[in-house]
């Protein structure tokens, strides 16, 4: 699938937002524990996006209902959605000041389309070195879930089925979609969140 960014200015997705406060320092702290001047931006990329594929958990899979946000919230408390994970991941990279975007994906909740739908989200990352984007999901694995770092081919946690309604969205954005924060600032228990609110399309 061809990615299409929502701004031109590469340095738009190396900005500090309020969801992605790589100046907080427990951000600094960890970017200083997992980084070191001698790595190159792929070793980093795939440091980072492996931390937190596997060291936050997803408040789905451990069935808590604390919402989080802001990447030093999903640090200091080692769980979210995706889309908290996300906004981890970019925090961690863009402090390194390498390029990171979100992309967002359209995916039935559960196992089948009378079940609902969700946006899920997951990053992109642009390696330089290559002069490319690549797409990496730090949802985090489990049975049936193997999401892999490859700058090679998309090694994601979800295939999509197009023909059951679901959908890749190709825009790699420079900040986390409305949609997705709306939601995040709407609900206070992330279980009653993930089955009932998440919204369905962007």
């Amino acid at each position: 699938m061809k990615l299409f960014c929502d701004s031109e200015k590469l340095d738009d997705y190396l900005l500090e937002l309020a969801e992605v406060n790589y100046s907080n320092p427990m951000i600094k702290e960890k970017a200083d524990e997992l980084f070191h001047p001698f790595q190159t931006e792929i070793e980093k990329a795939k440091i980072a996006f492996e931390f937190v594929r596997d060291e936050i958990a997803h408040s789905w899979d451990i069935q808590s209902d604390r919402v989080t946000c802001h990447a030093s919230e999903v640090l200091d408390f080692k769980e979210g959605i995706c889309y908290a994970k996300s906004h981890l991941l970019a925090s961690l990279l863009r402090s390194q000041g390498i390029p990171t975007g979100f992309c967002y994906q359209r995916l039935m909740l559960f196992d089948t389309p009378e079940k609902g739908y969700c946006i899920h989200a997951l990053n992109a990352i642009f390696l330089k070195s290559l002069n490319k984007w690549i797409r990496v999901d730090a949802r985090g694995n489990k049975e049936g879930i193997d999401a892999q770092f490859s700058t090679e081919e998309e090694k994601l946690a979800f295939p999509i089925n197009e023909d059951l309604g679901e959908k890749d969205y190709p825009v790699i954005h420079a900040k986390p979609h409305p949609k997705v924060l709306a939601v995040l600032g709407e609900n206070t228990n992330a279980l009653k969140m993930y089955k009932y609110h998440l919204p369905e399309s962007l």
